[in-house]
């Protein structure tokens, strides 16, 4: 019987230890996948709608724009993951960029009207769940940018965005959103939002004295363990940087397009969304120097041409959620329909903003094309310089110097139609919302400003052929970064290195002293440093009443009812190879 009852009791603790011992053998680990979508650069594309041309958006490659294609391919991974698996987050660049933006800021001001944003109006539909500051956030003010932040339901973050005494986050810096799975512990994701150091410069009118730009690697290093501390399972960099770790300015501003940098030095990001350079980068693996984990980056593009889609696949270990696998694509908005309650709900303000586009403010004389801008010496620029000069000369009328203008083609495809000249038209031709200054160089120093900006061109040896195709552009430099001078003549030998192309450089038909003055009207975005042109930002400002240049345009226009070359047009600029004209 004694026996019988040991044999019981050890059948009974075997039993008791193989209980014991069944977690373990229980098979794999929970594993779960969640997906965070991404958009960068939207440049309030809301629609799919081209204002300048005043049609549904179109190009070369087929694609389509605006939150309301966005919203479409949204809703349909929401559908796939299940809605509480995914996350909607932007990198930047919200509302400025199109007529609908400029309109609401502008126009009807919603600081003065209080209306909602149209982007806050359609972002807060679909349902963002964090949106970053881009640097053109600034472009119109700090009370625009405090207005739409306060309309946005999603938390708007900018943590290297500081006050410029205290040096304390001026913006949210993070958040941690929640994400339930069912029977288990929830997921948490952490999202840091970094914005661009360039703020500083580009929109110096509006930040100095009350903003400081800190760097993005040092600002994650101190964020990302915050965010870790405080329980996130995953962690996003949302940053409004490009990847190549270079900067279109010098000086002592920290790196302008440092998102790989972020993933390459700082512990702990698993992803990168990012944004500013306008690439589609579907998926990029950088390996992090400190810990050897590979950190996932992806852009998606502009304006609301792709969707970012990053899948994160986790697996409970030792009672917490990790990380196990990690991928991305970008997925183009052209392959869905708008979503039609987007398109409803947004009605009201996008015609309004197409009446507005569509107004006539002059008629032309003759066709105005701005195609061969980037190479010659156009009708439709010289009425860029003229309006710039006499804005500047009525605003100085005590001034006694020669004043100059500087204008860049900012769009290849802008044209005024002969007749009717709408504000679409001017808007076309002056896409950015700058503001005109004037400040004062020398006759060495404009030399020297006109060299910097021939850079633009390949060098051409004598007999090669002129295929206008490969004339520009030289080393990346954009369309936007080749200024013209007007007020002088000069040739711009491009058969010469670098260096050394400026040639016959004269004023009133006599060439330039060294140490003559000149006054030279010139965008905020030149003289705060855009560009890295030399002189501009140490030169004395000596006007900068704030005057936005596309409305000078449209005002110029309309006080004189006609837009005639013959009244401003002026040939004093020109390729030249070993001296002789290219064209």
């Amino acid at each position: 019987m004694q026996t019988k009852k040991l044999a019981l009791a050890g059948a009974a603790a075997l039993t008791a230890l193989a209980l014991v011992a069944l977690p373990a053998q229980a098979g794999p680990p929970k594993t779960v996948t969640v997906t965070v979508m991404g958009t960068s650069d939207l440049h309030s594309n809301a629609l799919n709608w081209d204002y300048f041309k005043d049609a549904t958006y179109t190009d070369s490659a087929g694609n389509s724009v605006g939150l309301a294609k966005v919203s479409t391919l949204v809703q349909k991974i929401r559908a796939e993951r299940g809605a509480d698996h995914t996350l909607l987050f932007d990198s930047g660049d919200t509302i400025q960029g199109t007529p609908l933006a400029y309109y609401y800021a502008k126009v009807e001001p919603i600081t003065e009207t209080g209306r909602t944003h149209p982007m806050a109006k359609a972002m807060n539909a679909i349902g963002y769940d964090a949106v970053t500051l881009g640097n053109h956030e600034f472009n119109y003010g700090l009370p625009l940018l405090a207005t739409w932040i306060r309309q946005m339901k999603a938390p708007v973050l900018g943590a290297n965005a500081v006050h410029a005494r205290s040096g304390l986050p001026a913006y949210k810096p993070f958040v941690i959103k929640t994400m339930k799975v069912a029977g288990e512990k929830p997921i948490r994701v952490g999202v840091l939002g970094l914005t661009n150091p360039g703020v500083a410069i580009w929109d110096k009118a509006n930040v100095e004295g009350r903003l400081r730009f800190t760097d993005l690697v040092e600002s994650a290093r101190k964020w990302v363990p915050v965010i870790r501390g405080l329980g996130a399972d995953v962690v996003v960099v949302t940053a409004h940087a490009g990847d190549n770790g270079m900067s279109s300015y010098g000086g002592d501003l920290p790196v302008e397009n440092a998102s790989a940098m972020v993933a390459e030095q700082v512990p702990g990001v698993d992803a990168v969304l990012f944004g500013h350079a306008h690439n589609d980068v579907p998926q990029r693996f950088v390996t992090n120097k400190v810990t050897g984990q590979q950190v996932l980056l992806t852009e998606p593009g502009k304006w609301g041409q792709r969707l970012s889609r990053l899948d994160f696949q986790l697996a409970r270990q030792h009672g917490r959620w990790v990380v196990t696998g990690k991928s991305s694509t970008t997925i183009n908005t052209n392959t869905v329909e708008e979503d039609p309650k987007i398109v409803a709900l947004l009605k009201p303000q996008h015609d309004t903003t197409v009446g507005y586009v569509n107004k006539v403010v002059a008629k032309s004389a003759q066709q105005l094309s701005a195609a061969e801008s980037p190479y010659k010496d156009t009708p439709i620029l010289d009425y860029i310089q003229r309006v710039q000069t006499e804005t500047v000369k009525q605003a100085l009328p005590d001034n006694t110097l020669p004043v100059l203008s500087i204008a860049a083609p900012f769009s290849r495809s802008a044209l005024f139609p002969a007749g009717d000249v709408r504000v679409r038209d001017v808007a076309g031709l002056y896409v950015y919302d700058n503001t005109l200054l004037a400040i004062k160089l020398t006759g060495a120093q404009i030399k020297d400003y006109l060299e910097y900006s021939a850079r633009y061109f390949n060098q051409l040896a004598p007999g090669d052929p002129v295929d206008v195709t490969k004339l520009t552009n030289a080393s990346g430099i954009p369309d936007y970064n080749y200024d013209q001078l007007s007020g002088v003549s000069y040739d711009l030998d491009i058969s010469k290195p670098v260096g050394q192309r400026v040639a016959n450089l004269t004023y009133d038909g006599r060439p330039v002293p060294a140490d003559q003055e000149f006054v030279v009207a010139i965008n905020n975005y030149r003289q705060s440093g855009g560009g890295g042109f030399p002189h501009v930002t140490t030169a004395p400002v000596l006007y900068n009443a704030q005057v936005e240049i596309r409305q000078a345009l449209i005002e110029y226009a309309t006080a004189r009812g006609t837009i005639d070359p013959a009244d401003f047009a002026a040939q004093n600029w020109r390729l030249t190879r070993d001296g002789v004209p290219l064209f």
